[in-house]
């Protein structure tokens, strides 16, 4: 495993053996790394902390035995991610990961991810059946019909673990498998990129969720992604309620009601219009001609933003991993210098957070 965290860690910095090597006092041949990343031999003590300072890792992300391996990693990116923008993401995802996994340890917790077994279909041969199976999760999970208020804890409470870091620019986020060896039960991990605006957020959580809960299509005319979008679509924004809120069998819709309607139900207004035409509201055409005309610019640049700390953007952080690290520290499982580590602060700030502001401390 350690072969594998140095030579993921070297990709992302983008150095060659023999640049890393030589950034390290005293120098270490190519060869040595190259042994390392082999696993063929393991650096002293002295020498790993200075592959830990000249790659910007910590000595957990290089020794960490939580993750063994990121399986089935899917990228949401822009064309031209090169090698190297893929690698920091995955470096990253692996740190978060280790400190997840150690606290979840660390208060003896099981994974619920068995709650999908029972919910996926092998295929769907229609859009008409994607639809179904979306309201069918819906009256599963007893959410009704109407706007979700947060996706992220949605998915956090079914046990799927939701990570929002800083990505590199083209990466939107990525979803993979949690190989975690060592006889742990394996586990499935969505990352969000922090710069993601909230209704792609939104929709991306959706996305993912519908490939936990389709395999396939089992319709040649109907491609996966595009089925993931139209559960995602539907799951947001279900046609029952879409047809109370809009009307039914529209000839034409308003721009600010499709601005309304993209804020009721924390989606972008170029999903919001694909979503009327395909609960039938509007007729093709309509959508057709909007995109055409005053929503041209609507898959590049999002009007009347969803604001962060407002609406729903108040509502779509990950927050279980901050919650577990407050209450293995309240239980005195962990010290307040570890969850300092494992928050990324100050520790005066989890002082504060853990016996309040300082001047409303009392002696004892």
């Amino acid at each position: 495993m350690f072969g594998q965290r140095l030579k993921l860690a070297r990709k992302k910095a983008g150095l060659s053996m023999q640049t890393l090597g030589n950034s390290i006092s005293p120098r270490i041949s190519a060869q040595a790394i190259s042994k390392y990343e082999a696993d063929k031999m393991m650096p002293s003590s002295g020498v790993l902390l200075g592959l830990s300072k000249s790659l910007g890792v910590s000595m957990d992300f290089l020794m960490g035995g939580q993750v063994n391996a990121l399986d089935g990693v899917e990228f949401r990116k822009h064309s031209g991610t090169s090698a190297r923008d893929r690698a920091q993401a995955e470096a990253r995802v692996i740190e978060r990961l280790e400190d997840y996994l150690a606290i979840e340890d660390i208060l003896e917790l099981d994974s619920n991810e068995g709650l999908f077994a029972n919910l996926r279909c092998n295929s769907v041969d229609s859009e008409e059946a994607i639809d179904k199976k979306a309201r069918e999760l819906r009256n599963n999970w007893k959410l009704g019909i109407d706007p979700i208020p947060s996706m992220t804890t949605l998915l956090e409470d079914k046990g799927i673990k939701v990570i929002e870091i800083d990505l590199p620019e083209r990466i939107n986020g990525l979803a993979c498998h949690v190989n975690r060896g060592s006889g742990h039960p394996d586990t499935q991990v969505i990352v969000i990129s922090s710069r993601t605006n909230v209704e792609r957020k939104r929709f991306t959580l959706a996305h993912e969720l519908a490939h936990r809960i389709i395999t396939a299509t089992g319709n040649p005319e109907i491609k996966l992604e595009k089925a993931m979008n139209r559960f995602a679509g539907a799951f947001l924004v279900p046609t029952e309620h879409l047809k109370v809120e809009a009307g039914k069998n529209r000839h034409r819709m308003a721009y600010d009601e499709i601005i309304r309607l993209k804020l009721t139900y924390g989606v972008s207004a170029a999903a919001m219009l694909m979503r009327l035409g395909q609960a039938e509201i509007l007729p093709q055409s309509a959508v057709d001609y909007a995109f055409r005309s005053f929503a041209r610019s609507w898959r590049k640049t999002e009007p009347d933003p969803i604001v962060d700390g407002e609406g729903f953007g108040a509502f779509e952080k990950p927050r279980r991993y901050e919650r577990l690290v407050w209450r293995a520290l309240s239980e005195e499982l962990i010290s307040p210098v570890r969850a300092a580590q494992f928050l990324r602060l100050s520790l005066n700030a989890v002082e504060e957070g853990l016996r309040g502001p300082r001047d409303q401390w009392h002696a004892s």
